[in-house]
This record gives structure tokens, sequence and C-alpha cells, in this order.
């Protein structure tokens, strides 16, 4: 069967050049005689691949030397928990909540500590971003967060709070490597990487050095930011194979894309597409205010609840998989990270324009 176009939110589609090299190398990695899943964590080619691995990240996101890297199981959901245990020093922390997972993150830390809900745009169905600032931030908080684009509602921050003396925490789940990213505005970033990264499994963190070493003694273990980057993310068995992913999709982005300018225009260019489609034309609509509209996430309905659900089964049937929204939005959603080709947006675009005539 012939690849389908995936505007999956996550899981997501990989580059398929970084797929065959993984499948070319399944059976048998770097003359090992072994496979990457089967291979010990402890053993020197495995140790190659994880250095290997942290040292693209740094140079494709340019990560200054006072950061360390860690790679974490548990997805970014478990950095929910583990951003309040290790960074919540002063009891209190701000969080701007600006869709379904910055609320979760919000949660999260409230069993931890004081959260101050310091904004939100759930007045107007999380439709757009907060002014950061007019923002009256809590003295005293020890950090402010974010989730900077926001998957299911389709929004993302197009300027940051910087708030002196008070570190900035960011969830870049569904933005991380889609465009340059300044890691000095941030006290610590994470992100989930079955979106724009590797396959599902692991989180990875990017943490200021003067950050770690703060959780109270009772933080389980696994849970202290500090075990995990002491140990160069091998205090247990790491998730070796998103780590092999991760290593090679970052090896295509700098030497075949040429880094994350080349990313971000590729991205800006298939965003601009479907956008364009969508406000010249009445039959779909996108709910979200211009100046906050995602570059990986596009979210759009049609007529009607029905039409949106005959659109998805016809669009699957031709090729365009995985573009329901999430249950607390309805209608449409394609997200188009990095590995979407601009054919793929092209195609999509001319899918609806023909759905469009044949129901409008």
């Amino acid at each position: 069967m012939a690849r389908v176009y995936n505007f999956s939110a996550g899981p997501s589609m990989l580059f398929e050049q970084v797929l065959r090299t993984a499948q070319s190398e399944l059976m048998d990695y770097g003359s090992s005689g072994q496979s990457v899943m089967e291979m010990s964590h402890r053993s020197s080619s495995f140790e190659g691949i994880i250095r290997e691995t942290e040292d693209a990240l740094r140079r494709v996101l340019g990560i200054p030397e006072n950061y360390k890297v860690g790679f974490f199981q548990g997805g970014a959901s478990t950095q929910f928990d583990m951003v309040p245990l290790n960074l919540m020093t002063t009891g209190q922390a701000d969080y701007i909540v600006t869709g379904n997972f910055s609320g979760r993150a919000a949660k999260e830390a409230a069993k931890f500590g004081k959260v101050n809900l310091v904004a939100s745009s759930k007045d107007e169905n999380f439709t757009y971003i907060p002014d950061v600032d007019r923002i009256a931030y809590t003295p005293g908080a020890s950090y402010v967060h974010i989730c900077e684009n926001n998957t299911i509602f389709g929004t993302r921050y197009t300027k940051l709070p910087q708030v002196p003396g008070v570190p900035l925490v960011a969830d870049m789940s569904s933005c991380i490597l889609s465009r340059p990213t300044d890691v000095a505005k941030y006290g610590l970033l994470y992100f989930g990487v079955q979106k724009n990264v590797a396959p599902a499994g692991m989180a990875v963190a990017v943490v200021r050095e003067d950050l770690v070493g703060k959780a109270a003694e009772t933080v389980p273990s696994m849970l202290n930011y500090q075990t995990i980057l002491e140990a160069d993310s091998m205090y247990n068995t790491p998730p070796c194979w998103c780590i092999y992913m991760m290593g090679l999709t970052l090896k295509y982005i700098e030497q075949e894309i040429g880094g994350l300018a080349e990313m971000e225009r590729r991205n800006n260019a298939k965003a601009a597409l479907l956008y364009d489609y969508l406000d010249g034309q009445t039959f779909f609509k996108n709910p979200v205010k211009k100046e906050f509209r995602s570059i990986m996430n596009v979210t759009f309905t049609s007529p009607d609840a029905d039409t949106d659900k005959k659109f998805c089964a016809e669009a699957a049937a031709a090729g365009f998989v995985n573009l329901k929204g999430h249950r607390l939005v309805g209608g449409m959603r394609a997200s188009i990270y990095n590995a979407m080709p601009a054919e793929g947006v092209a195609k999509l675009v001319q899918f609806m324009e023909d759905f469009a005539k044949k129901n409008g």
C-alpha cells in the first residue's frame, strides 16, 4: 500500500529518509551485529549514539553551555510533575493556561504548591494568546509556565513572557525544531518527542544549570532532574530506540535541510498555503485569531458536524488520514509538522476545494 499523508497530532509523520535509514540499520547497527532495539545501553555502540544525539541537539537548537540536556521516560506529562517538584522552591508558580495541556500542567503543579493562574484564554475557547506584557505576574513566583504551541486549539505564542529574575518554563512538544529558538530566554524547556522528533516514548528537558539540584530530599530519585542529568541520562535504562531515532532526525535536519532557519521557511510556506485557502473561501472556517494561528496545527470546521464527519471519512479514503479534530474542539485538524511534505498540504487543499464544491 502507498504511504498516506498522516495529519495526526501525534504520534506523527517522520521524515521518510529517517525511516529508511532506521530500516537499513534495523538488524545490524554500525557492524555491531545487533539492533539498537536489543543492544545494551552500557555498550560502546549506544554510548556513541546518546552522545552524538545530545551533541546534535545542542548544535541544531543552539543550546548554551550552561544548560543541561536530559532524556526522560514518561513523555511531557511526567514533566508536568517534575517541573514543580524541582523548581517550585518558593512554594508557588505562575501558569498561563491557553489550552488543554497547559491546564493539565497547572492542575498537576497544584498538588505540590500554589498555582497562580495569572492569565487564561478560556473565555474565548482558547482561540487567542493573552498579551504577556499586560499580565500581573506574582512577586516571589518560582517560575512562569506556558505551553508554547497549543496542539488541540491551534494557537501559538508569538511573544514570550520575560519576567526579570523569574525563569520561563515552556512545554514545546508540538513546536520544537520547527524554527530557530533562543534557548537563553528559558530557564527550562521540555518536549515530548512524538510530534516533531521521534517515535512516542520519551521527553527531553533542557535545563539551565542553576535550576538543577533544588528538589527536596523527599522527591523520588527518578523525578529529580539532578539524578538523571548527573548520570548523563543513564541512571537507569534510557529509551534507547527513541534516542537513536531522534539522532537520525537531527542529522537529517542539520545535513539535508540545512538547519532550523530553512525548516522554519518550509513550515511557514506550508501553513500559509493552507491558511490562505481557508481565508479565501466560505465553506470551511478557522476559529483562531490570525495573529495567534499555529504553524504546526491548523484547525477548521465545515458547515456542520455531519459534514465534518463526511469530510474526514472521504479524506481518509483518499489518503489523507487523522484529520478528525480533538473531541474538545470538533471539526478537523491538520497537523503539518516538519516531516509533512509541502505536496501533502497542496494535495489536501485541492481535496478540500473539491469537497467544498460538491457539498456546498
